[in-house]
Protein backbone atom coordinates (compact mmCIF):
# COMPACT_ATOMS: atom_id res chain seq x y z
CA UNK A 1 0.00 0.00 0.00
CA UNK A 2 1.03 3.81 -0.62
CA UNK A 3 0.82 6.52 0.78
CA UNK A 4 1.08 10.45 0.01
CA UNK A 5 4.15 12.41 0.70
CA UNK A 6 2.39 14.48 3.46
CA UNK A 7 1.69 11.18 4.78
CA UNK A 8 4.59 9.56 4.46
CA UNK A 9 6.53 13.01 6.13
CA UNK A 10 4.62 12.76 9.17
CA UNK A 11 5.05 9.35 9.88
CA UNK A 12 9.19 9.96 9.30
CA UNK A 13 8.78 12.94 11.79
CA UNK A 14 7.42 11.01 14.07
CA UNK A 15 10.54 9.16 14.40
CA UNK A 16 12.74 11.76 14.46
CA UNK A 17 13.45 12.55 10.92
CA UNK A 18 13.47 15.92 10.12
CA UNK A 19 11.21 17.32 7.47
CA UNK A 20 10.06 20.75 6.21
CA UNK A 21 7.11 22.13 7.51
CA UNK A 22 4.27 21.56 5.34
CA UNK A 23 0.16 21.73 5.76
CA UNK A 24 -1.55 19.32 2.99
CA UNK A 25 -4.77 21.32 1.07
CA UNK A 26 -7.71 20.40 -0.75
CA UNK A 27 -8.71 23.75 -1.95
CA UNK A 28 -6.93 26.62 -3.79
CA UNK A 29 -8.33 28.74 -0.20
CA UNK A 30 -6.56 26.26 2.12
CA UNK A 31 -3.54 26.44 0.08
CA UNK A 32 -3.24 30.39 0.88
CA UNK A 33 -4.17 29.99 4.31
CA UNK A 34 -1.07 27.70 4.61
CA UNK A 35 1.48 29.53 3.16
CA UNK A 36 0.29 32.08 5.51
CA UNK A 37 0.69 30.05 8.54
CA UNK A 38 3.97 29.09 7.41
CA UNK A 39 5.46 32.03 6.61
CA UNK A 40 8.95 32.92 5.00
CA UNK A 41 9.28 34.00 1.28
CA UNK A 42 9.62 31.05 -0.84
CA UNK A 43 6.89 27.93 -0.76
CA UNK A 44 6.54 24.73 -2.70
CA UNK A 45 3.08 23.47 -4.15
CA UNK A 46 3.72 19.64 -4.61
CA UNK A 47 0.96 17.60 -6.37
CA UNK A 48 0.07 14.84 -4.33
CA UNK A 49 -0.56 11.50 -6.45
CA UNK A 50 0.58 8.01 -5.94
CA UNK A 51 3.39 8.63 -8.67
CA UNK A 52 7.16 9.34 -9.17
CA UNK A 53 8.65 12.14 -11.54
CA UNK A 54 6.06 14.71 -10.93
CA UNK A 55 8.48 17.39 -10.60
CA UNK A 56 9.63 17.01 -14.11
CA UNK A 57 5.86 16.68 -15.27
CA UNK A 58 4.87 20.39 -13.86
CA UNK A 59 3.71 18.65 -10.18
CA UNK A 60 5.72 20.66 -7.93
CA UNK A 61 5.76 24.71 -8.19
CA UNK A 62 8.25 26.90 -6.87
CA UNK A 63 6.18 30.06 -5.42
CA UNK A 64 7.97 33.55 -4.11
CA UNK A 65 4.48 34.83 -3.12
CA UNK A 66 1.06 34.28 -1.70
CA UNK A 67 -0.61 35.10 -5.55
CA UNK A 68 1.89 32.40 -7.20
CA UNK A 69 0.89 30.11 -4.61
CA UNK A 70 -2.74 30.48 -5.32
CA UNK A 71 -1.89 30.08 -9.01
CA UNK A 72 -0.12 26.80 -8.38
CA UNK A 73 -2.40 25.64 -6.49
CA UNK A 74 -5.59 26.86 -9.04
CA UNK A 75 -3.51 25.07 -11.96
CA UNK A 76 -2.70 21.79 -9.74
CA UNK A 77 -6.07 20.95 -8.48
CA UNK A 78 -9.15 18.75 -10.47
CA UNK A 79 -6.12 18.76 -13.04
CA UNK A 80 -4.64 15.59 -14.33
CA UNK A 81 -0.98 14.96 -13.73
CA UNK A 82 0.65 12.69 -16.59
CA UNK A 83 4.34 11.50 -15.36
CA UNK A 84 6.92 8.96 -16.71
CA UNK A 85 5.43 6.45 -13.65
CA UNK A 86 1.83 7.04 -14.05
CA UNK A 87 -0.64 5.57 -16.93
CA UNK A 88 -1.06 7.54 -20.21
CA UNK A 89 -4.44 8.75 -18.40
CA UNK A 90 -2.64 9.97 -15.55
CA UNK A 91 -3.95 10.47 -11.82
CA UNK A 92 -5.70 13.53 -10.85
CA UNK A 93 -4.75 15.80 -8.33
CA UNK A 94 -7.26 15.82 -5.53
CA UNK A 95 -5.02 17.38 -2.82
CA UNK A 96 -1.66 19.64 -2.76
CA UNK A 97 0.91 19.88 0.28
CA UNK A 98 2.10 23.36 0.61
CA UNK A 99 5.64 23.77 2.25
CA UNK A 100 8.21 26.14 3.19
CA UNK A 101 11.23 26.60 0.83
CA UNK A 102 14.63 25.55 2.16
CA UNK A 103 18.06 27.09 1.47
CA UNK A 104 19.25 23.94 -0.39
CA UNK A 105 22.79 23.21 -0.55
CA UNK A 106 23.03 19.58 -2.27
CA UNK A 107 21.00 16.98 -3.15
CA UNK A 108 21.06 13.35 -2.40
CA UNK A 109 19.40 10.06 -2.96
CA UNK A 110 18.39 7.49 -0.51
CA UNK A 111 16.31 4.80 0.05
CA UNK A 112 15.64 1.72 2.24
CA UNK A 113 14.13 -1.45 0.84
CA UNK A 114 13.93 -5.47 1.13
CA UNK A 115 17.11 -6.59 -0.80
CA UNK A 116 16.33 -10.29 -1.79
CA UNK A 117 19.44 -11.04 -3.37
CA UNK A 118 21.65 -9.52 -0.17
CA UNK A 119 18.67 -11.68 2.19
CA UNK A 120 18.22 -7.91 3.99
CA UNK A 121 17.30 -4.67 4.38
CA UNK A 122 19.51 -2.27 2.40
CA UNK A 123 20.07 1.15 2.12
CA UNK A 124 20.87 2.46 -1.28
CA UNK A 125 22.20 5.81 -1.74
CA UNK A 126 23.36 8.05 -4.33
CA UNK A 127 25.31 11.39 -4.35
CA UNK A 128 23.72 12.19 -7.50
CA UNK A 129 19.83 12.87 -6.03
CA UNK A 130 17.11 14.53 -7.65
CA UNK A 131 14.91 14.41 -10.49
CA UNK A 132 17.23 11.93 -12.86
CA UNK A 133 18.41 9.41 -10.31
CA UNK A 134 16.59 6.48 -12.87
CA UNK A 135 19.29 7.96 -15.81
CA UNK A 136 22.28 7.74 -13.20
CA UNK A 137 21.54 4.24 -12.72
CA UNK A 138 21.52 3.73 -16.10
CA UNK A 139 23.93 5.18 -17.32
CA UNK A 140 26.79 5.83 -14.41
CA UNK A 141 25.73 2.74 -11.33
CA UNK A 142 28.93 3.01 -10.40
CA UNK A 143 27.60 6.17 -8.65
CA UNK A 144 25.25 4.84 -6.26
CA UNK A 145 25.76 1.98 -3.04
CA UNK A 146 23.67 -0.57 -1.67
CA UNK A 147 24.72 -1.20 1.77
CA UNK A 148 23.08 -4.41 3.14
CA UNK A 149 22.29 -4.37 6.90
CA UNK A 150 22.73 -7.20 9.53
CA UNK A 151 19.29 -7.66 10.81
CA UNK A 152 20.97 -9.20 13.94
CA UNK A 153 23.18 -5.61 14.96
CA UNK A 154 21.22 -3.01 12.64
CA UNK A 155 23.11 -0.39 11.35
CA UNK A 156 26.59 -0.60 12.06
CA UNK A 157 29.07 2.29 12.36
CA UNK A 158 30.59 0.53 9.49
CA UNK A 159 27.25 0.93 7.59
CA UNK A 160 27.06 4.77 8.21
CA UNK A 161 30.78 5.27 7.29
CA UNK A 162 30.60 3.31 3.75
CA UNK A 163 27.71 5.83 3.23
CA UNK A 164 28.73 9.01 4.52
CA UNK A 165 31.92 8.51 1.99
CA UNK A 166 29.90 7.55 -0.66
CA UNK A 167 27.76 10.53 -0.22
CA UNK A 168 30.06 12.49 0.47
CA UNK A 169 29.15 14.19 3.78
CA UNK A 170 31.35 16.14 5.63
CA UNK A 171 31.10 18.31 9.24
CA UNK A 172 27.74 18.69 10.73
CA UNK A 173 26.14 16.64 7.84
CA UNK A 174 28.07 14.11 8.70
CA UNK A 175 27.90 14.04 12.10
CA UNK A 176 23.99 14.03 11.81
CA UNK A 177 23.60 10.78 9.52
CA UNK A 178 23.90 8.06 12.06
CA UNK A 179 21.21 9.61 13.87
CA UNK A 180 19.34 10.12 10.48
CA UNK A 181 19.75 6.11 9.25
CA UNK A 182 18.70 5.14 12.42
CA UNK A 183 15.77 6.30 12.47
CA UNK A 184 14.72 5.78 8.91
CA UNK A 185 15.81 1.73 9.61
CA UNK A 186 13.78 2.16 13.21
CA UNK A 187 10.71 3.27 10.57
CA UNK A 188 10.55 0.90 8.11
CA UNK A 189 10.86 -1.93 10.30
CA UNK A 190 8.22 -0.57 13.01
CA UNK A 191 5.89 0.59 10.21
CA UNK A 192 6.03 -2.91 7.82
CA UNK A 193 7.95 -0.82 4.80
CA UNK A 194 8.18 -2.40 1.65
CA UNK A 195 10.10 0.95 -0.04
CA UNK A 196 10.89 3.92 1.97
CA UNK A 197 12.44 6.54 -0.69
CA UNK A 198 14.17 9.70 0.08
CA UNK A 199 14.37 11.95 -3.29
CA UNK A 200 15.90 14.06 -2.75
CA UNK A 201 17.61 13.67 1.53
CA UNK A 202 18.90 17.69 1.28
CA UNK A 203 21.63 18.97 3.02
CA UNK A 204 20.85 22.47 3.70
CA UNK A 205 23.22 25.42 3.96
CA UNK A 206 23.33 25.30 7.79
CA UNK A 207 24.06 21.45 7.23
CA UNK A 208 20.94 19.67 8.28
CA UNK A 209 20.04 16.62 6.98
CA UNK A 210 15.94 17.07 5.48
CA UNK A 211 14.17 14.50 3.68
CA UNK A 212 12.33 16.70 0.81
CA UNK A 213 10.73 13.91 -0.56
CA UNK A 214 9.18 10.97 0.75
CA UNK A 215 7.73 7.69 -1.01
CA UNK A 216 6.67 5.11 1.36
CA UNK A 217 4.98 1.74 0.46
CA UNK A 218 3.37 -0.40 3.23
CA UNK A 219 3.42 -4.57 3.01
CA UNK A 220 -0.19 -5.03 2.88
CA UNK A 221 -0.10 -8.38 4.36
CA UNK A 222 0.49 -6.20 7.76
CA UNK A 223 -1.90 -3.83 7.42
CA UNK A 224 -4.04 -5.86 10.54
CA UNK A 225 -1.00 -4.69 12.56
CA UNK A 226 -0.97 -1.08 11.56
CA UNK A 227 -4.34 0.36 12.11
CA UNK A 228 -2.66 3.91 12.06
CA UNK A 229 -1.05 3.39 8.36
CA UNK A 230 -3.55 1.66 6.68
CA UNK A 231 -6.34 4.69 7.83
CA UNK A 232 -3.90 6.52 5.28
CA UNK A 233 -5.18 3.94 2.07
CA UNK A 234 -6.33 6.66 -0.27
CA UNK A 235 -8.34 3.99 -2.71
CA UNK A 236 -8.95 6.83 -5.13
CA UNK A 237 -5.24 6.71 -5.78
CA UNK A 238 -5.91 2.50 -6.42
CA UNK A 239 -6.77 0.73 -9.42
CA UNK A 240 -10.64 0.77 -9.46
CA UNK A 241 -10.48 -3.59 -9.90
CA UNK A 242 -7.70 -4.50 -7.67
CA UNK A 243 -9.77 -2.49 -5.07
CA UNK A 244 -13.09 -4.54 -5.86
CA UNK A 245 -10.93 -7.42 -6.14
CA UNK A 246 -9.24 -7.61 -2.98
CA UNK A 247 -12.91 -7.26 -0.89
CA UNK A 248 -13.72 -10.44 -2.42
CA UNK A 249 -10.23 -11.75 -1.37
CA UNK A 250 -9.35 -12.19 -4.92
CA UNK A 251 -5.35 -11.47 -5.72
CA UNK A 252 -5.92 -8.72 -8.87
CA UNK A 253 -3.52 -6.89 -10.31
CA UNK A 254 -4.26 -4.55 -13.59
CA UNK A 255 -1.37 -5.05 -16.61
CA UNK A 256 -1.46 -3.50 -20.07
CA UNK A 257 -2.44 -6.48 -22.30
CA UNK A 258 -5.59 -7.76 -23.75
CA UNK A 259 -6.01 -11.21 -22.67
CA UNK A 260 -7.92 -11.90 -19.24
CA UNK A 261 -6.37 -14.21 -17.05
CA UNK A 262 -7.89 -16.46 -14.31
CA UNK A 263 -6.17 -19.02 -12.46
CA UNK A 264 -5.68 -20.87 -8.72
CA UNK A 265 -2.19 -20.27 -7.56
CA UNK A 266 0.20 -17.47 -7.80
CA UNK A 267 2.65 -20.41 -9.89
CA UNK A 268 0.28 -21.13 -12.00
CA UNK A 269 -0.91 -17.41 -12.46
CA UNK A 270 3.04 -16.55 -13.62
CA UNK A 271 2.99 -19.57 -15.99
CA UNK A 272 -0.46 -18.86 -18.17
CA UNK A 273 0.94 -15.35 -17.89
CA UNK A 274 3.97 -16.40 -19.46
CA UNK A 275 3.05 -18.95 -22.41
CA UNK A 276 0.47 -16.52 -23.58
CA UNK A 277 3.60 -13.76 -23.50
CA UNK A 278 5.48 -17.30 -25.62
CA UNK A 279 2.27 -17.18 -28.01
CA UNK A 280 3.14 -13.32 -29.15
CA UNK A 281 -0.06 -11.51 -26.88
CA UNK A 282 0.00 -9.82 -23.42
CA UNK A 283 -2.09 -10.82 -19.93
CA UNK A 284 -4.32 -7.73 -19.10
CA UNK A 285 -4.06 -8.79 -15.29
CA UNK A 286 -2.70 -11.61 -12.53
CA UNK A 287 -5.75 -13.22 -11.36
CA UNK A 288 -5.34 -16.25 -8.24
CA UNK A 289 -8.61 -16.94 -7.03
CA UNK A 290 -6.80 -18.93 -4.40
CA UNK A 291 -7.45 -22.37 -2.60
CA UNK A 292 -10.37 -21.44 -0.45
CA UNK A 293 -12.24 -19.06 -2.89
CA UNK A 294 -16.07 -19.34 -3.25
CA UNK A 295 -19.09 -19.37 -6.26
CA UNK A 296 -19.61 -15.65 -5.32
CA UNK A 297 -16.21 -14.66 -5.72
CA UNK A 298 -15.46 -16.48 -8.28
CA UNK A 299 -18.44 -14.88 -10.23
CA UNK A 300 -16.93 -11.53 -9.31
CA UNK A 301 -13.73 -12.33 -10.61
CA UNK A 302 -15.53 -13.20 -14.33
CA UNK A 303 -17.29 -9.58 -13.68
CA UNK A 304 -14.06 -7.55 -13.48
CA UNK A 305 -12.89 -9.52 -16.45
CA UNK A 306 -15.62 -8.73 -18.74
CA UNK A 307 -16.08 -5.54 -17.50
CA UNK A 308 -12.47 -4.74 -18.93
CA UNK A 309 -12.92 -3.14 -22.29
CA UNK A 310 -9.10 -4.21 -22.80
CA UNK A 311 -10.17 -7.47 -22.69
CA UNK A 312 -10.74 -9.26 -25.90
CA UNK A 313 -9.83 -13.18 -24.70
CA UNK A 314 -10.37 -15.26 -21.48
CA UNK A 315 -8.55 -17.83 -20.68
CA UNK A 316 -9.54 -19.72 -17.42
CA UNK A 317 -6.40 -22.10 -16.40
CA UNK A 318 -7.82 -24.15 -13.59
CA UNK A 319 -5.84 -27.12 -11.45
CA UNK A 320 -8.82 -28.59 -9.52
CA UNK A 321 -7.76 -29.30 -6.20
CA UNK A 322 -8.93 -27.73 -3.26
CA UNK A 323 -10.80 -25.19 -5.72
CA UNK A 324 -13.39 -27.39 -7.67
CA UNK A 325 -13.83 -27.25 -11.28
CA UNK A 326 -17.98 -27.18 -10.76
CA UNK A 327 -16.81 -24.64 -8.54
CA UNK A 328 -15.78 -22.49 -11.37
CA UNK A 329 -18.41 -23.33 -13.88
CA UNK A 330 -21.19 -21.75 -11.57
CA UNK A 331 -19.28 -18.83 -11.15
CA UNK A 332 -19.56 -18.05 -14.84
CA UNK A 333 -23.06 -19.32 -14.52
CA UNK A 334 -23.75 -16.45 -12.07
CA UNK A 335 -21.76 -13.90 -13.90
CA UNK A 336 -23.34 -14.08 -17.11
CA UNK A 337 -26.82 -13.24 -15.89
CA UNK A 338 -25.47 -9.29 -15.34
CA UNK A 339 -22.68 -9.39 -17.77
CA UNK A 340 -22.47 -10.52 -21.00
CA UNK A 341 -20.07 -13.02 -22.50
CA UNK A 342 -18.99 -10.01 -24.97
CA UNK A 343 -15.44 -11.96 -25.69
CA UNK A 344 -14.90 -15.54 -25.99
CA UNK A 345 -13.37 -17.55 -23.13
CA UNK A 346 -11.02 -20.16 -23.41
CA UNK A 347 -10.91 -23.12 -20.92
CA UNK A 348 -8.91 -25.41 -19.13
CA UNK A 349 -10.80 -27.21 -16.60
CA UNK A 350 -8.74 -30.20 -15.03
CA UNK A 351 -8.77 -32.25 -11.54
CA UNK A 352 -11.62 -32.23 -8.80
CA UNK A 353 -15.17 -32.53 -10.49
CA UNK A 354 -13.58 -32.07 -13.99
CA UNK A 355 -16.22 -33.49 -15.75
CA UNK A 356 -19.09 -32.11 -13.88
CA UNK A 357 -17.25 -28.46 -14.23
CA UNK A 358 -17.59 -28.74 -17.71
CA UNK A 359 -21.33 -30.77 -18.33
CA UNK A 360 -22.70 -27.49 -16.17
CA UNK A 361 -20.93 -25.04 -18.81
CA UNK A 362 -22.39 -27.64 -21.65
CA UNK A 363 -26.21 -27.47 -20.24
CA UNK A 364 -25.84 -23.68 -19.70
CA UNK A 365 -25.43 -23.64 -23.47
CA UNK A 366 -22.50 -21.15 -23.03
CA UNK A 367 -19.87 -20.76 -26.06
CA UNK A 368 -17.12 -21.88 -24.01
CA UNK A 369 -13.65 -23.15 -26.21
CA UNK A 370 -12.41 -25.85 -24.39
CA UNK A 371 -8.61 -27.02 -24.13
CA UNK A 372 -6.62 -29.85 -22.95
CA UNK A 373 -3.66 -28.54 -22.13
CA UNK A 374 -1.96 -25.03 -20.96
CA UNK A 375 -0.21 -24.98 -24.50
CA UNK A 376 -3.60 -25.46 -26.57
CA UNK A 377 -5.52 -22.60 -24.38
CA UNK A 378 -3.03 -19.96 -24.41
CA UNK A 379 -3.07 -20.73 -28.82
CA UNK A 380 -6.61 -20.02 -28.44
CA UNK A 381 -6.97 -17.34 -26.30
CA UNK A 382 -3.87 -15.66 -28.31
CA UNK A 383 -6.43 -16.64 -31.89
CA UNK A 384 -9.40 -15.17 -30.20
CA UNK A 385 -7.85 -11.95 -28.85
CA UNK A 386 -7.28 -11.54 -32.42
CA UNK A 387 -10.34 -12.26 -33.53
CA UNK A 388 -9.91 -15.50 -34.96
Amino acid sequence: MNIHEYQAKAVLKKFGVSVPAGVASSTVASAVAAATELGGDVWVVKAQIHAGGRGKAGGVRLCHSLNEVSEAASALLGSTLVTAQTAAAGKQIHKVYVEQGLDIAHEYYLSLLVDRQAESLSFVVSSAGGMDIERVAATTPQQILSCPVDGEIGVSAANCAMMIDKLGLRGRAADAFPRLAEALYRTFVDSDCSLLELNPLVETAAGELVALDAKMAIDDNALYRQADLAAMRDLAEEEARETEAATFGLNYIALDGRIGCMVNGAGLAMGTMDIIQLKGDKPANFLDVGGGVTVDAVCEAFKLLFGDTHVKAILVNIFGGIVRCDLISLGLIEAIKTHPMRVPVVMRLVGTNEKLGKQLIRQAGLDVRWATDLDQAAQLAVAAAGGH
